[in-house]
């Protein structure tokens, strides 16, 4: 990890001088989830970092739904943001060169990674897909990866039936994100939902990391009161994604300063990541092949 910061570093040296002053301010996105201000308030450290390595003024974005971060790296009025692979994907197809996957979350076991739950009020009487037929089941935004597009693939596979609203389920929801559709099933609002998480620890903590961690450590949820009654296969984790439009030296030394956040800050590295995390590893965009066909069936 260090060997490719050194050289990203160096192979910019030359030309950082000439970038130094190729951009006025820096702009980070982040994606829903959670209330726009829990979300500013996980960020600032990076947000802090980044402006006193790059000596311009750094912002923080926290749109109303997934699209804002995509329109706004595909407009070029963001510059960074950590996605979920469908984000990514919907980028990627949208314009190939408009960015880069550059770094992945590391999991607290080492692993990079993470699943697409379903889960219900342990008193609802749900324990299993088959219990949903007929009922509503929420779903975070269409341009989640563990909030819709993998669980719309996965699921039917299950159940037999399309994720159309009547098919199997009585209604699919779209709930906003992630936080909206743990308390709407911890409401009662709908009877299931899908989130979220890297499936290690304590289910009573909400895992280590995730949505439902996040919701527990802020005090939204019992996890005593909810049951998980589906699991995803692994997804490809959650990628920061830099836009490549950037000058050489900007990319370099923003990727550095998430790339070591592991061992330089370990509580801001697990803020921005959403719970426990070793740091993060550089990645390519090869790994997102497999969501990016995804997308792309979905779409025919």
């Amino acid at each position: 990890m260090k060997k490719i910061i050194a050289a990203a570093l160096m192979s910019t040296a030359l030309t950082g001088a000439a970038h130094a002053d190729a951009i006025s301010e820096f702009r980070i996105g982040i994606l829903g989830g959670e209330n726009a201000q829990d979300r500013m308030n996980s960020n600032e450290c990076l947000r802090s970092a980044v402006e006193d390595a790059l000596g311009v003024p750094t912002k923080l974005f926290a749109p109303a739904d997934y699209n804002g971060v995509i329109q706004g790296l595909l407009g070029g009025t963001i510059d960074l943001s950590l996605m979920g692979p469908s984000s990514y994907a919907a980028v990627h197809i949208a314009d190939p060169d408009a960015t880069s996957p550059i770094l992945v979350k590391v999991n607290a076991d080492g692993s990079t990674g993470y699943y697409s739950i379903g889960f219900a009020r342990n008193d609802s009487g749900v324990t299993s897909l088959a219990d949903l037929k007929g009922k509503v089941f929420g779903f975070g935004d269409p341009n989640s990866t563990s909030g819709y597009l993998i669980p719309s693939i996965e699921i039917p596979t299950v159940t037999g039936a399309s994720m159309e609203s009547g098919a199997y389920f009585g209604e699919v929801k779209f709930t906003g994100g992630h936080e909206q559709t743990i308390v709407a099933v911890n409401n009662g609002d709908v009877a299931a939902g899908v989130t979220w998480t890297d499936g290690q620890g304590n289910w009573e903590d909400g895992y280590t990391f995730g949505a439902l961690r996040k919701a527990v450590d802020a005090g939204l949820v019992d996890m005593n009161d909810l049951v998980e009654i589906w699991r995803s296969k692994l997804i490809p984790g959650e990628p920061v994604v830099l836009r490549n439009a950037l000058p050489d030296d900007v990319r370099a030394k923003v990727t550095a300063i998430i790339d070591t956040m592991g061992e330089t800050d370990p509580e801001c590295a697990s803020a921005i990541a959403g719970g426990e995390v070793l740091g993060f590893d550089p990645i390519t965009h090869e790994a997102y092949d497999s969501i990016v066909a995804a997308r792309l069936a979905k779409s025919n």
